[in-house]
């Protein structure tokens, strides 16, 4: 099996990258540091975010991907051709063939802007697979309906499977992101403080919640007092952060109800005895599953490793097609 094959879950948050020899060799932000000045890239990946609450005037924080397609194809190369690097050592006699998952709302433009920036970044060959597919971290390959939720940065895909095909789909842009900007938001008016996106992810990893907990969690964040403009440190509630994301989760909940009530009955039929699958970061969400499972009388089960169950996913598509063609 050739060593340069590889998997790549494009994220408008993360990027992580899977290798059909090694594993999961690299899972780093989608973010670049450009400067103005010599207008030239800074900084890519994890020392770019660690920059990017203090960058100068003269730069600029860029996230190339939003809601899971590409907006600025020139970065998204150039990061994408160092996280390859990155990944595989300077070393690389032969390009890789890359698998690079797409979100399955996606148009026929943006799939061939995502192949095309994978080409132009060094890939020998391209393979695009709907993240929900691999996703999941089940067998979707069976003739059982499958229902998937993945819930990423940018965007959710909800898509029921059977024989590793696409049955019913519906993508929301509502996503980690989101959750982000409801929280940011709710503190500003509920509390006249500004966050950063830092301190919003933060808060939603902390204390956040999609539902009601009999005993809320408290956190002291800091931000700018939005009247005097100075420091100022507020205690924050996870009831508080549920109120803030509950447009959002629901707008979620909403979605997957949306793709049953489409669901041909035999595979409803298949869902109900095997439950709902959720994956992606924002699935990490405390509550999430059981938010879905109340809402939808079915049960949900969160997949272990969630963040990096599409990246693993696609380096194992990577693997049988190289199989299949040995």
């Amino acid at each position: 099996m050739p060593a340069s094959d590889i998997g790549i879950d494009l994220g408008t948050r993360n990027c992580l990258v899977y290798s059909t020899a090694k594993g999961l060799v690299l899972q780093e932000p989608s973010v670049v540091v450009y400067d103005k000045n010599t207008e030239k890239i800074r900084a890519i990946g994890e020392e770019a975010r660690q920059m990017a609450g203090h960058v100068t005037s003269n730069m600029e924080v860029i996230r190339p991907i939003r809601q899971g397609v590409i907006a600025d194809f020139n970065v998204t190369e150039k990061m994408l051709k160092y996280f390859i690097t990155k990944a595989m050592g300077n070393r690389v006699f032969r390009k890789p063939r890359i698998s690079i998952c797409v979100p399955s709302g996606i148009t026929e433009i943006e799939r061939k802007a995502v192949e095309e920036v994978t080409y132009q970044a060094g890939a020998r060959e391209v393979f695009l697979v709907d993240e929900p597919i691999i996703g999941s971290g089940v067998d979707v390959t069976k003739p059982f309906g499958n229902l998937i939720v993945d819930i990423g940065g940018g965007t959710t895909d909800v898509a029921v499977i059977s024989l590793g095909g696409v049955v019913v789909s519906a993508s929301v842009k509502m996503a980690g992101d989101a959750f982000d900007q409801a929280i940011m938001n709710y503190v500003r008016k509920s509390h006249s403080l500004f966050i950063g996106e830092d301190m919003a992810e933060e808060i939603k990893i902390k204390i956040g919640t999609a539902i009601e907990e009999s005993s809320p969690h408290v956190m002291e964040i800091k931000g700018r007092n939005i009247m005097t403009g100075l420091p100022k440190t507020v205690k924050l509630t996870s009831e508080e952060v549920r109120a803030a994301l509950k447009d959002a989760t629901g707008q979620i909940v909403e979605t997957v109800h949306g793709v049953l009530e489409k669901t041909p009955p035999e595979l409803a039929a298949d869902i109900v005895d095997r439950g709902i699958v959720l994956t992606g970061g924002g699935a990490l969400l405390r509550g999430m599953d059981t938010l879905i499972e109340r809402k939808t009388g079915v049960s949900t089960l969160t997949v272990q490793n969630a963040m990096s169950v599409v990246a693993v996913g696609t380096g194992k598509y990577a693997e049988v097609r190289a199989k299949m063609e040995e």
